[in-house]
Parts: C-alpha cells; structure tokens; sequence
C-alpha cells in the first residue's frame, strides 16, 4: 500500500488507506482459491489490529502500513494472534507484538529467524515501540530492507 499523508486523528489508518485495504481484499478473494485464503489472511491481520487498545492499534496500524508498502512481497497473516508478515514459503519474516497483550510498558517489532539481520556472533531481533515518528518509520523500513536482502 502506498504511503500517504491522510492519517486520522489517532495516528492510524486515514478512511482512504481502509477503504484501500478492504479493496485489495475483494481483489484477492476474486483471484480464486489462493486469493481468498491472502483475502482471509489480510483481514484476519486487520481484525487482530482493529482489536488493540487505541495507542497499540495506532502504532500496529503505521507498522501494517510501513511494512506493506516496503516490503510488498511479505503477506500479512496471524501469527499467535498478532499482526504477522510472511515470506513466499508462509514462514514468518516479521511480526507486531502489542504492549496489551502481555501487559508490557511497550509494543515490540520483532524479526524471525528468516530474517537476514546477522551481525556477527551477536544481533538485536525485536525491537521496543512505544511512539510513532519519522525517525521510528524510518529505522523500520531500513530494517525491513535488510531483513529481506541477501
């Protein structure tokens, strides 16, 4: 999905970015068999989101959007209940863990094993979010970026 400027008023996905999203699922249902089941997979993600309280909800919302439009390739689904994103295989490259669901001070982005984040004998693969700014979209994306190189 393309980035835009729209957001709402909390921060999460603009009408414009939902209606776009609730589009490309019927596109996909219509694709047949498969398309259903990423339709399926794609609204399940959205449905885990829409289920976060407000302040998780607006971060996992910039987070769908950011990954999406970086990493088209990547499709979203549910992993243990949480806003994933899968390589061509179905493996979980990257997922969205919200601060409410473990009661935690923070939500957490994390990389699976999948991802291409090594870095000698020691790497960091989750990361904490609790704010939503240029600087956090940015360091995601260049995450994203080299999860996926190699």
């Amino acid at each position: 999905m393309p980035k835009t400027q729209a957001t709402s008023s909390s921060g999460g996905f603009s009408p414009e970015e939902r209606a776009a999203m609730k589009a490309r699922a019927a596109e996909l249902r219509a694709e047949g068999k498969k398309g259903a089941k990423k339709a399926d997979e794609l609204q399940a993600t959205l449905d885990a989101i829409a289920k976060m309280a407000p302040e998780d909800r607006a971060l996992a919302e910039r987070v769908h959007a950011t990954i999406t439009a970086t990493a088209p390739q990547l499709a979203p689904k549910t992993w243990y209940g949480m806003p994933a994103y899968a390589n061509a295989d179905g493996k979980v490259v990257i997922y969205f863990r919200d601060a409410g669901k473990f009661k935690e001070r923070y939500s957490n982005l994390g990389f699976q094993d999948m991802a291409n984040l090594d870095d000698g004998d020691m790497w960091p693969i989750t990361f904490a979010l609790q704010k939503w700014s240029p600087a956090v979209e940015k360091k995601i994306v260049q995450l994203v970026k080299t999860a996926l190189s190699g």
